[in-house]
């Protein structure tokens, strides 16, 4: 039997509220992520490396810097019908948008139909992961069932953040109930401390998922949800088999980071996903050339680390630190520090996320604080050092005492006069 045709759509269109400063003006796939890249650069690395070259990407909100990045970064040559096309919501079913992830589907059917695939992979867009799909597919087709779906062992104690598989005792490839953030799961049989959480990646026979949309949007009752609504409809059939991720094996893995799978829908997770990097044997491999994350490759020159005019040393230790950064001067640990930033004499940046172009002045401090692109802390000013002073002047302070600066911003001790400058 030959190899069945695929076609994977990308899903793009969420607004990220939860992520928010750093969405207020960027779809979530678009938030910048490890220095260089993009967060949906995870998802399209692991299409690419695993030989999937008929990629759509349904886009909706605040589109407009993922779509430069997709036309700017993923080009393929169109010989061999190979393409990743950003795909924005066009109403072809009526005037409204899309309803959700379902409902991008069923209004972009035209694709499915032009493509004329065998399979179609559904596949998020914004989490941090190596994942060989092909593994996946294969195993989707071996099962002969309609509909696949990719999980990721988590601790029993955190089944209310996830949507949660249960599996059949006398099959545990087949999904016996799809529940959505339950108070309490059973573990697995092999793994008592374990339960399966949906990673939001399917597979689906072709005819099989255009048939589950075009049902489902006659439902006035469903959120048009792939999660909630079509997966939910597949088990009830007994139609859907689970695909452990943990039989994924992707080349140049080692036992550190093999399995990593990161949600990083919130502001905390989104800093601890950074923090993940930075470990000398990290959680997560930026390094494996074997199965490389792509990204544009943005014209700058390398990093840099001078002495400042008061012959302090710029250092960094325990930190990312991305081309066209000048440290001179200053200090950086446990960081990540990304293209064209400065940090000037007697400035020390800790534990802390700094986004491109980011501009730390003379004597001041930050700690524990997400800066996106562009802010300048200036001479002697703090960001993370006193949650209650960052709250005043208007910026995001989690629960867990994390700073957000939001793009463009000045610090400064004025609540009225905190505004974005060009």
């Amino acid at each position: 039997m030959s190899d069945p045709r695929v076609l994977s759509i990308v899903l793009a269109g969420g607004e990220g509220k939860r992520l928010q400063p750093l969405t207020f003006d960027r779809a979530k796939p678009a938030v910048p992520f490890a220095g260089t890249y993009r967060l949906i650069d995870f998802v399209l690395s692991n299409l690419v490396n695993s030989g999937l070259r008929e990629v759509v990407v349904l886009t909706q909100y605040k589109s407009h810097s993922l779509d430069r990045h997709i036309s700017e970064t993923w080009r393929f040559s169109s010989l061999l019908g190979n393409y990743i096309a950003s795909v924005p919501a066009q109403q072809r079913v009526g005037k409204r948008w899309f309803q959700g992830s379902a409902d991008a589907i069923y209004q972009s059917l035209n694709l499915i139909y032009d493509a004329r695939p065998d399979i179609v992979a559904v596949l998020g867009a914004d989490n941090v992961y190596r994942m060989d799909f092909s593994q996946m597919i294969r195993a989707h087709v071996e099962s002969g069932l309609p509909a696949t779906v990719a999980g990721v062992r988590q601790p029993v104690s955190q089944s209310k953040q996830f949507g949660v598989i249960e599996t059949a005792a006398e099959d545990p490839t087949r999904i016996e109930a799809f529940v959505e953030k339950p108070a309490s799961t059973p573990g697995l049989p092999d793994s008592p401390g374990e339960f399966l959480a949906s990673m939001g990646n399917y597979v689906f026979d072709a005819q099989a998922l255009v048939d589950a949309v075009v049902e489902d949007s006659k439902d006035e009752a469903s959120s048009h949800d792939m999660g909630g609504d079509i997966i939910p409809a597949f088990v009830r059939q007994g139609r859907a088999g689970v695909y452990d991720f943990e039989h994924n094996a992707v080349p140049g893995a080692g036992p550190n980071d093999r399995g990593y799978w990161r949600d990083v829908g919130t502001i905390d997770s989104f800093y601890e996903a950074h923090m993940d990097l930075i470990a000398p044997v990290p959680a997560f491999n930026l390094y494996n050339l074997r199965w490389p994350i792509y990204t544009r490759q943005t014209v700058l020159p390398p990093a840099k680390f001078v002495h400042d005019i008061d012959n302090q040393p710029g250092r960094a230790v325990d930190s990312i630190v991305a081309n066209g950064v000048v440290i001179s001067g200053g200090y950086v640990e446990g960081s990540v520090v990304s293209q064209g930033v400065t940090v000037d004499s007697l400035a020390a940046v800790s534990s802390s996320v700094l986004m491109d172009d980011v501009r730390i002045q003379r004597g001041a401090r930050v700690h524990r604080a997400i800066l996106d692109k562009n802010v300048v802390v200036p001479p002697g000013e703090t960001v993370g050092l006193f949650p209650e002073v960052d709250r005043r002047r208007g910026f995001t302070v989690t629960e867990s005492g994390l700073t957000v600066v939001p793009k463009n911003h000045v610090v400064n001790d004025d609540p009225f006069d905190d505004r974005p400058r060009l």
